[in-house]
């Protein structure tokens, strides 16, 4: 199987479902930003951290792969069966959050990015996941979009927030906390 077909070579591609969109479509942006998102994830689970940590980003990984599926079909159109969302994906990323947040410091300021490498990459991923959600609402105005899709989004941006601030701890980084001049 070759890994180039040259059926977009003229910027159109298919969805799920064989509808061809042009590549600069809503769509193609939701699902392309979701796959930027996971890219990024991956360089963070390519770090030296908690093994525990790299177990729940590669479920999430998975989940991404599910996300990007379901927005890469055309909901009018396709009759292929497409990987689903369930609760539990949204639970594991709150039940972790509850449980990193545990060892964590209130928060009483907005922070800064940096501080670390590592803590920066989740700090990357957070800012084109809250980039995909926003894209996925603005898709859901004219076109069915799963609400979980969105929910697991939100969630997740979250998810990498406190991961940033668990892994700074974890690392003993800095925290800078944002101090508005006024």
């Amino acid at each position: 199987m070759k890994i180039y077909t040259k059926t977009g070579d003229l910027g159109q591609t298919s969805l799920i479902g064989g509808v061809r969109v042009p590549k600069h479509h809503i769509r193609i942006e939701s699902y392309g930003t979701v796959d930027e998102l996971n890219s990024h994830i991956g360089l963070i689970r390519d770090q030296a951290i908690n093994e525990e940590y790299k177990i729940v980003l590669k479920e999430i990984q998975d989940r991404l792969f599910t996300v990007g599926s379901s927005l890469a079909s055309d909901p009018e159109k396709s009759k292929m069966k497409i990987p689903d969302f369930h609760p539990e994906d949204i639970q594991l990323l709150e039940d972790q959050m509850d449980l990193m947040n545990e060892t964590l410091p209130e928060l009483k300021n907005f922070i800064l990015p940096g501080g670390h490498s590592i803590v920066s990459y989740c700090h990357l991923a957070r800012v084109v996941c809250r980039r995909a959600e926003r894209i996925a609402v603005q898709l859901s105005e004219f076109s069915y979009v799963d609400p979980m899709v969105i929910q697991y989004l939100n969630r997740l941006s979250d998810y990498l927030f406190v991961l940033s601030r668990k892994i700074a701890k974890d690392l003993g980084a800095d925290e800078y906390i944002w101090i508005p001049r006024v």
